[in-house]
């Protein structure tokens, strides 16, 4: 019953821009699926594995950073940019990891942090990518290989849903695989695995690459979206918070909590931004804030914790 109503969501969702053709209704959800994207991507490593990284962002500046940069200067496809950011940023992500692994709980926490306001800093800094002022994309030939469409959002929004779906494939498998029973282990007893032969180390290695990988994809497909990047749009430490909130609020280390997440928290922030964001007081930024401590307070096992909860509670 369960596969029926999966298969019947997805197949709503592809006709979902065909039904609804607004621009914004189909801009709203290709940040739905982008943030899902970032959401699950952030789940590898900090649901599964239970690390808590507030420093994302640096691996979605850097996938953005990389495809831009190689198309201006190299006219390289943004395609083939797209993966060499991401292998780019797997070799960051395990230069961080390597040393703040050696830290526990909001050590390594306040550890990312520290690294992604370093990055935020030394872009905004850095004359070779623009700086503060950013870089705008060149304006190319509409077409598939070139990643930039300008009569309509509908390309946009299927590559949006096949980089999700591809997230999810990995995702899922990684669970039900060694590898994901291992960063269960490290994520309940990191100690106890270890006494067990589970080489924590190696194992959070694989979580952060993986993580990193599939967040500079996200990356990429922003700045080919926006046509514009700069390191207070890539690379702020509120869009590693808001990647770690999409996960924590449909919750963490589940298949679907971080969708789950993006398909509540993506629509309530872009719909009072635009109802209420006019008047000059902040009050969309109030109402999404509190909102969010309502399910930290009563549901701290995201929502998914909650369908879970009812789901014994009937089996029983």
């Amino acid at each position: 019953m369960r596969k029926w109503i999966l298969l019947i969501i997805g197949l709503l969702l592809l006709v979902y821009p065909w039904v609804l053709t607004m621009p914004f209704a189909q801009h709203l959800m290709i940040m739905v699926f982008l943030y899902a994207l970032l959401g699950e991507a952030w789940n590898i490593l900090g649901g599964y594995a239970g690390q808590v990284s507030l420093g994302h962002a640096v691996y979605f500046g850097v996938g953005a950073y990389t495809s831009t940069l190689l198309l201006i200067y190299a006219r390289l496809s943004p395609w083939l940019g797209m993966l060499l950011g991401a292998g780019l940023a797997v070799g960051i992500a395990l230069i961080i990891g390597y040393p703040c692994f050696r830290l526990r709980g909001h050590y390594f926490a306040i550890a990312t942090i520290a690294v992604g306001e370093i990055v935020a800093i030394l872009f905004a800094n850095w004359d070779f990518v623009r700086g503060a002022s950013g870089v705008y994309l060149p304006l190319l030939e509409e077409s598939w290989l070139n990643f930039e469409f300008h009569a309509g959002k509908l390309p946009y929004y299927y590559i949006a849903y096949g980089l999700l779906a591809a997230v999810m494939a990995v995702t899922f498998r990684l669970e039900r695989s060694k590898v994901g029973y291992y960063l269960r282990a490290i994520k309940e007893d990191q100690e106890a695995a270890q006494s067990v032969g589970v080489n924590a180390a190696r194992y959070k290695l694989i979580a952060i690459a993986i993580s990193a990988f599939f967040t500079a994809l996200g990356g990429t497909f922003y700045a080919q979206y926006i046509l514009y990047i700069d390191p207070e749009s890539v690379l702020p430490l509120s869009l590693s918070i808001q990647i770690c909130l999409v996960a924590v609020l449909g919750g963490t280390g589940t298949l679907w909590g971080p969708v789950l997440g993006a398909f509540i928290l993506v629509p309530l922030s872009e719909i009072t931004r635009v109802y209420l964001g006019g008047t000059g007081r902040a009050i969309d930024l109030v109402i999404y804030g509190f909102l969010i401590m309502l399910v930290a307070v009563f549901q701290p096992a995201g929502l998914m914790g909650l369908f879970r909860r009812r789901t014994l509670a009937q089996a029983t």
